[in-house]
């Protein structure tokens, strides 16, 4: 069979200068004698891990009944679009479930708890993304992708007798290394689309006055590849490039903020002045390294562990920690409930930037498996007994199911299992580890 059609490579970058840009999956990377799906460029698993601090108020993120008959409380209410793509489980704890606010958001990929220490001394082991970023490395340029929203300078705001390292992050390289999660999204978009190859404000601020635009540098180029292209792939590049360079500018209008400060803790420029847009202008930068395969595996930190951090925008002035020390108090838990769905809100806005990007012959929300969920369940007592967990997108099997575990199953077993769905065979992980649960069917 002789073949015409050319086909551009999956792992084409468009190169300028101190620039360059990773291209979504298009019609033309696939070989035209054989179908899309059947094909070494159809899509692929991403396993994406989004943690919210100090617990939820759980008989409002609980359903009632199990199955497929539930309505969604009101902290899961705004997922109810994509609740097809949804499984929610309750029953699952975290190791030695009891403790401080260090050892959730520690054990809650590693299945290891957090030790007391002046952080010279820190014990945990390795995480399950750090796991399979390892296995995945080979074919992307990130291995794996740290995000957070929370800056590590918030006085006062970790656990006496531990480090802070264990409440700045989920993800551990080994038993001794804590991963730092990024938080200004500048320095994300660099990562993944170029930088000046310096860290230095001032060379970064030389550079940004003489391109008005990373993206500037390599815009001939790409329409010199959008003339090979059938319509489709025109359409699908020209919003990829749009989307890319949108979220540069809301980069450039915030590094315009020189000065101002959000709340609780002052924040470097390049960093959005409310939660909200900070947290959105992340979601999209994960969304587009998913999208273009810069990475498979990530994690994203929606606020760290004690976080005293204040929702003015949802009308909420009080510090979240607090918050969570409701002691039953009505007034405290409704404020607690309005963060928790406030969460959700976001989530909710990346999971439909995922289920509207095409990714092959589906959408990157059907190619992926997202964990959201926290590291406590009750704030108040910090119970990690029947951890709020949910699962968004196709990899996690059959949605639009409530699934109620055995109580006290551990919440490594989910790893175990979402980590072999990907291909990867872990026979134990973390110290309570017993085997993959039930979620029939894995397979994309």
């Amino acid at each position: 069979m002789i073949i015409t059609k050319k086909t551009v490579s999956r792992r084409l970058m468009l190169r300028g200068i101190g620039a360059s840009l990773a291209l979504p999956l298009l019609d033309a990377m696939v070989p035209a004698a054989v179908p899309l799906r059947k094909t070494a460029a159809r899509a692929v698993r991403r396993l994406g891990i989004i943690y919210v601090p100090n617990g939820i108020v759980m008989n409002h993120w609980t359903p009632i009944t199990e199955g497929t008959k539930f309505d969604l409380p009101s902290i899961l209410e705004p997922l109810d679009p994509f609740r097809d793509s949804l499984q929610i489980l309750s029953g699952m704890r975290g190791q030695d479930a009891e403790g401080p606010h260090a050892r959730a958001s520690t054990r809650f990929l590693t299945g290891v708890v957090s030790q007391r220490d002046t952080g010279s001394s820190l014990r945990a082991g390795i995480s399950m993304d750090q796991i399979a970023g390892r296995t995945l490395q080979d074919h992307t340029q990130l291995p794996t992708l740290e995000l957070g929203l929370d800056g590590r300078d918030f006085a006062g705001s970790c656990d006496e007798g531990f480090s802070c390292a264990y409440t700045n992050t989920i993800s551990w390289a080994n038993e001794t290394t804590p991963l730092p999660m990024e938080i200004n999204p500048r320095v994300v978009f660099e990562r993944l689309f170029g930088d000046s190859g310096s860290t230095s404000p001032q060379i970064r601020q030389v550079r940004l006055a003489r391109d008005a635009s990373l993206l500037d540098s390599i815009m001939e180029r790409a329409k010199d590849l959008s003339r090979r292209l059938g319509a489709n792939d025109r359409v699908k590049l020209d919003q990829y490039l749009e989307a890319v360079r949108s979220i540069e500018r809301r980069i450039q209008i915030a590094e315009k903020q020189d000065g101002r400060t959000l709340s609780v803790v002052d924040q470097p420029a390049g960093i959005p002045n409310t939660f909200g847009a900070h947290a959105k202008l992340m979601f999209d930068l994960l969304a587009l390294a998913y999208e273009t395969d810069l990475t498979r595996v990530a994690t994203f930190m929606m606020g760290r562990e004690i976080t005293g951090r204040t929702y003015p925008e949802i009308g909420v002035p009080d510090a979240h920690h607090p918050i969570s020390h409701h002691q039953k108090d009505p007034v405290k838990l409704e404020k607690l409930r309005r963060i928790n769905r406030y969460h959700v809100e976001l989530f909710t806005a990346f999971v439909k930037k995922l289920s509207s990007t095409p990714d092959g012959d589906s959408t990157l929300l059907d190619n992926s498996m997202i964990i959201y969920g926290a590291g406590m369940s009750d704030g108040n007592s910090h119970g990690s007994y029947n951890l709020p967990i949910l699962l968004a997108g196709g990899g996690v099997g059959t949605g639009g199911r409530h699934i109620g575990y055995p109580k006290d199953t551990p919440l490594t077993n989910l790893h175990l299992t979402l980590l072999d769905s990907m291909g990867i065979s872990v026979e134990s992980l973390g110290k309570d580890s017993t085997g993959p649960l039930p979620l029939e069917p894995l397979s994309l």
